[in-house]
């Protein structure tokens, strides 16, 4: 492995599982001669690539989801529940998230942020806070590194700036 290539998996595993596949590819296109399924293991290292993405996007799903349950419900009871949630899916992103998925959060933030909207005010509204559900924001508040960093001592720190 040259050290390019070692580099890259090292420093951005999701781009060096792409890549790998893209050459896995490449080899069966031009009808290598090996005693190799090329084409299942393009896919399955490409597939581990996208499992990465995918677990930090459905990390960040849950950061936004309880961000805003933290910052629109009256509700005292689930806070440190929440709170929680969001450390752990916070240490998740940290062990999975490399520049590629980073530029990947950012294009996909309004369709991640969404979803997450839509489940927390299914979650308000199956508590009875439906006025907390009407006033979430219709687009994302904060930005990918407000997002990402660490939580404030106090809930309204985290209140979108208006």
């Amino acid at each position: 492995m040259n050290r390019e290539m070692a580099a890259l998996y090292e420093d951005d595993f999701y781009a060096w599982t792409q890549e790998q596949a893209a050459t896995l590819r490449r080899l069966a296109a031009e009808r290598w001669n090996l005693p190799l399924d090329l084409e299942h293991l393009a896919e399955e290292v490409e597939d581990l690539g996208k499992e990465q993405r995918n677990a930090v996007r459905s990390q960040l799903r849950r950061i936004i989801e309880h961000r805003l349950k933290l910052c629109f419900s009256p509700s005292t009871a689930p806070r440190s529940g929440w709170r929680a949630s969001i450390l752990e899916a916070l240490g998740e992103i940290e062990d999975r998230i490399t520049p590629t998925i980073r530029r990947d959060l950012e294009a996909r933030l309004p369709i991640l942020y969404g979803r997450a909207r839509e489940l927390a005010a299914l979650g308000l509204e199956d508590h009875g806070e439906r006025e907390a559900a009407a006033r979430l924001p219709e687009r994302c508040p904060w930005t990918l590194d407000e997002l990402l960093a660490p939580p404030p001592e106090d809930d309204l720190d985290w209140r979108p700036r208006t």
